[in-house]
């Protein structure tokens, strides 16, 4: 018997000899600000996505209580069997209004959302010829392999290079395929954004359809937290309940017609089994909160200005990070292992980012505020970088 095992192992020894070997680690989770590690140490949550606390809020927490005892703890199958539950149907206008689209559609989480909704998007069959596909190089990996899946060359740009992308759509101009422009609005390893107006206008003057993740802009950014993007046309924006939203799941908001399209040809609404009700709950509850948290809001980014503030005035490389955001890199994957090994022991947990989720030689501790954090741990946080870094 040939032991499949030893492939396995050999490749694990491949990543570990490179410093990217990946490990779970139990963490205890009881705030949306502390964890507790192994022998019980309290470490304060330097790189959650939580970014406004609401992962523990009492609203979000009484309604998945009241929807679970409501209607059970599964919806027992996909919704167009029989699992579309009156909640989701709620939580989807809600949405639809929230992000001034005509409709929504949830999604058990932004990977599966990307991965799935794409290949029915890039479709040739549905759209009567191969697309012309233009995807920014940063694109998390979910938008990369939607796009694999989808089996369409991806035609990348620059990261934020919006005029390298207008150079290759004016190349493209005579091409009568249909055009799809795929980008984040605010790229969750570097914490920037791209020209928001001049990408929606190179789309609309180009006639490409405009596909946007928003999980790491809605419900912390844009007029009462609705994100970056807002009331676009011939668009899909896709987020996520699962960080500024403080619970699971996710959605993409789009036209009446499209949304009728994809419960009839993607794969994540017709495959997948219903979000529970205790998370759906938990949707209703944080899309009411959003809109009176401005102050939340304005907080996490006074926190991570200042953060960027002192990083750059010591000389470390913080990117181009505009968003409660902020990587410090670092290069080589030993050193971020090393400096996130040096945070825990001086009581923070800073987790280390190293290739392929970033391009090889930029590792780096991505550092994320939350409007938990105090003004004291963030210098506290400063004080101890600087001091590990020079």
């Amino acid at each position: 018997m040939r032991d499949y095992d030893t492939y396995w192992q050999k490749r694990l020894g491949e990543l570990a000899a490179s410093g990217r070997r990946r490990c779970l680690r139990v963490l205890d989770r009881r705030s949306a600000l502390r964890v507790r590690v192994e022998k019980g140490r309290e470490l304060l949550d330097v790189s959650s996505n939580d970014y406004l606390g609401l992962s523990h809020h009492p609203a979000l927490i009484a309604r998945a209580n009241e929807y679970s005892l409501a209607w059970g703890v599964g919806a027992a199958s996909s919704r167009l069997v029989g699992g579309n539950l009156p909640p989701a149907e709620r939580v989807e206008a809600a949405l639809a209004t929230f992000k001034g689209m005509e409709a929504a559609l949830l999604f058990a989480s932004g990977v599966q959302a990307n991965l799935t909704m794409l290949p029915a998007l890039l479709d040739p069959k549905t759209l009567g010829a191969e697309p012309l596909v233009y995807a920014d190089r940063l694109n998390h990996a979910s938008l990369i392999q939607g796009c694999v899946a989808a089996g369409v060359r991806q035609i990348r740009f620059r990261h934020n290079d919006l005029a390298h992308l207008c150079e290759l759509l004016e190349q493209d101009r005579e091409r009568s395929q249909p055009r799809f422009i795929i980008s984040e609005t605010v790229f969750s390893m570097d914490g920037d954004s791209p020209d928001l107006p001049t990408l929606t206008a190179l789309a609309a003057r180009y006639g490409a359809f405009l596909y946007l993740d928003e999980a790491h802009a809605s419900g912390v950014l844009g007029p009462g937290g609705a994100g970056l993007a807002h009331g676009l046309r011939n668009a899909l924006v896709m987020g996520t309940f699962s960080k500024g939203l403080g619970g699971f799941g996710a959605y993409a908001t789009c036209s009446d017609t499209l949304r009728d399209y994809l419960i009839n040809r993607c794969g994540g609404v017709i495959y997948s089994t219903a979000l529970p009700p205790s998370v759906l709950g938990a949707m209703e509850a944080a899309l009411e909160l959003i809109p009176t948290l401005e102050a939340e809001r304005a907080h996490v980014q006074q926190l991570a200005t200042r953060f960027r503030e002192r990083l750059i005035a010591a000389g470390l490389d913080i990117g181009r990070s505009t968003t409660q955001i902020v990587p410090l890199i670092v290069g080589h994957e030993r050193r971020a292992l090393a400096l996130a090994a040096a945070l825990e022991e001086a009581g923070f947990f800073a987790v280390p980012i190293r290739p392929p989720t970033v391009p090889a030689g930029t590792s780096r501790i991505r550092f994320a505020f939350s409007a938990c954090h105090r003004s004291e741990d963030v210098e506290r946080l400063a004080d101890s970088v600087i001091r590990l870094m020079l």
